[in-house]
């Protein structure tokens, strides 16, 4: 008797081809586009409820996250127009050509919309300016999972139905930060509130992948993904009690709304790593492709 011999690929050689998008420029756009995003939507919300502090905070992050993300996004491809090509067409079925025309126009009116606010000039069309955006908001913290579950990569792909929860709830975290810092300690009550659920969505959505995918799953439980998430809930966890217990102090709310927008990024970062590394082990691809054969 033959035993069942382990797998091996062609010299040990990826089967699929690794992303060429760069760290930190990619990570770091996923991260302000989820923070910029969800801060718009926490702006016009602070609007609506009379909370000016508040409004002022997700205007300033949806214009400062929006300006990070294209410079980045611009960097990472090398040239300034090779983004503007990207909006020559329009293709719904590419998540990438989606996302380039979600991002200009909100980019445009959060970068409007911030500049009003803080120059006080134009404050009529500055909040429509930020009524816009927020209507992009949504789309803009959430399109990037689909982006990069639209790929090959396994731990992305196969993490598609969790990856929008765990980068809505990211952004949600990150703006709930962007509250807790900026906003005075009596308007900050709906940033903890939105801190506290955006951390919630972003834990079990993330846990879920880690369990469902088994060993696709396992970058995200190895290596430097690994250690990034477990940091990252640490973070989230003392931040958010840091932020609830600490709700009179205005030193105590600055620290957690840093922790936050720290452990969202660290999200973002091990995502993006857990990615390349599944990318580049050919175990993750043709060992569950051999499963589903057997399966069937």
């Amino acid at each position: 008797m033959v035993g069942e011999a382990d797998f091996r690929s062609y010299y040990g050689r990826p089967v699929i081809k690794k992303p060429v998008w760069k760290s930190p420029d990619v990570p770091g756009y996923l991260f302000a586009g989820g923070m910029a995003g969800a801060s718009s939507v926490m702006a016009v919300l602070a609007d609506v409820t009379r909370r000016p502090g508040l409004a002022r905070a997700g205007r300033i992050a949806g214009g400062a996250g929006a300006t990070v993300s294209v410079v980045a996004l611009v960097h990472d491809l090398g040239r300034p127009e090779r983004f503007l090509n990207m909006l020559r067409t329009f293709k719904v079925t590419s998540p990438l050509s989606v996302g380039s025309w979600i991002l200009a126009p909100y980019g445009t009116l959060a970068v409007a919309a911030a500049a009003s606010e803080v120059t006080d000039v134009l404050r009529g069309p500055g909040r429509l300016a930020g009524a816009g955006a927020a209507l992009l908001g949504p789309a803009l913290a959430t399109y990037t999972a689909v982006l990069v579950a639209n790929t090959a990569v396994p731990a992305w792909h196969e993490a598609y139905p969790e990856l929008p929860f765990v980068f809505a709830g990211s952004g949600m975290q990150a703006a709930g930060g962007v509250g807790l810092l900026g906003a005075p300690g009596a308007e900050a009550a709906p940033a903890r509130r939105l801190a506290v659920l955006g951390s919630g969505l972003e834990l079990a959505a993330s846990q879920r992948i880690e369990r469902r995918l088994g060993l696709v799953g396992e970058p995200y439980r190895t290596g430097r993904a690994g250690r990034l998430l477990r940091l990252g809930r640490v973070v989230t966890g003392a931040s958010v009690a840091l932020g609830v217990l600490g709700r009179r102090s205005r030193l105590a709310s600055a620290v957690a709304g840093l922790g936050l927008m720290t452990s969202s990024a660290f999200t973002r970062f091990a995502i993006f790593d857990a990615g390349m590394v599944s990318a580049a082990d050919p175990k993750y691809t043709v060992v569950p492709q051999r499963e589903r054969l057997e399966g069937r």
